[in-house]
């Protein structure tokens, strides 16, 4: 029985599953009726029409024949692939290797214009050096048993991350203290990723701050999962066992609200760059 951590898909489930419910009441049969003609058991029928369980295909297309509204199969499949696809676990996006996934998210990187990404874990991919995005990319692949292309997926973040530099877009970058100390990769590697975010912060399509660790959030904010808004239309969650798509206007809000708040405890310019070079100077 798979359970699903947004409302966004919460709704979209029960959207789908109120639209059959009215479809077997259009056809006046009742739930015993339905699972009968759908040769399942009543208890599944339920699971079905209450948003508890999600159905295949196959499943929605029994309903909807046992409802005489085969017409409206397609329809109803490509609205639960939708809510679906809202909640995708990274082994089934990355079951082809870590490339793929990499290219299907160019061409939103593309056409977004404002960017609002808060780093809680590690350092944003178009912030990333070759080498941090090589060692941090061997230890994703390595822990979720994914095909190792790890060297092509490197070079497509990279001819991603050129947004920065090249057309009419900004990325309002938030990231928690903690992300500057914490290891991917040897010595080396951080302290080039260091230098990278240093340097980052000349570019003006970058605005860069810096979350201090000792920074008083009563009455504000904690720290939270990682999180990219493009525009105002669409945000990514980054779980540990998912990726999370958001587009519910409210729970749009509540991200936007969160990132709002987080930006009041970082530090920016100077300070920023104070906390960046502490951490260099830890590598020592």
């Amino acid at each position: 029985m798979p359970t699903f951590p947004t409302s966004s898909v919460q709704e979209a489930r029960a959207a789908l599953a109120s639209r059959l419910r009215e479809l077997r009441l259009d056809a006046g049969i009742t739930g015993k009726q339905i699972a009968l003609l759908c040769n399942w058991s009543v208890a599944k029928s339920s699971r079905i029409e209450n948003a508890v369980t999600a159905p295949s295909d196959a499943d929605i297309r029994a309903w909807c024949t046992a409802c005489g509204a085969d017409g409206q199969a397609d329809d109803l499949i490509a609205a639960n692939r939708q809510a679906d696809s809202m909640y995708l676990q990274w082994k089934r996006l990355q079951r082809t290797g870590m490339k793929q996934l990499a290219e299907t998210s160019a061409k939103l990187y593309e056409r977004t214009r404002l960017f609002r990404v808060y780093a809680s874990h590690v350092i944003p991919g178009y912030l990333q050096t070759p080498s941090y995005a090589t060692a941090l990319m061997r230890t994703i692949a390595g822990f979720r048993g994914t095909p190792d292309d790890v060297s092509e997926a490197v070079e497509v973040r990279m001819r991603r991350a050129r947004v920065i530099y090249e057309g009419d877009h900004r990325f309002a970058t938030l990231i928690e203290e903690n992300v500057l100390n914490h290891r991917v990769g040897d010595q080396e590697v951080m302290a080039g990723q260091l230098g990278n975010l240093l340097a980052a912060m000349a570019l003006p399509s970058v605005s860069l701050g810096i979350i201090p660790a000792v920074a008083a959030r009563e009455g504000s904010m904690w720290p939270l999962e990682q999180f990219t808004v493009f525009d105002d239309s669409r945000i990514h969650v980054e779980l540990l066992a998912a990726k999370v798509t958001v587009t519910a206007p409210g729970e749009l809000d509540i991200y936007l609200r969160a990132f709002a708040r987080l930006t009041e405890l970082a530090v920016y310019g100077a300070n920023a760059r104070a906390l960046i070079v502490k951490a260099v100077d830890a590598l020592r």
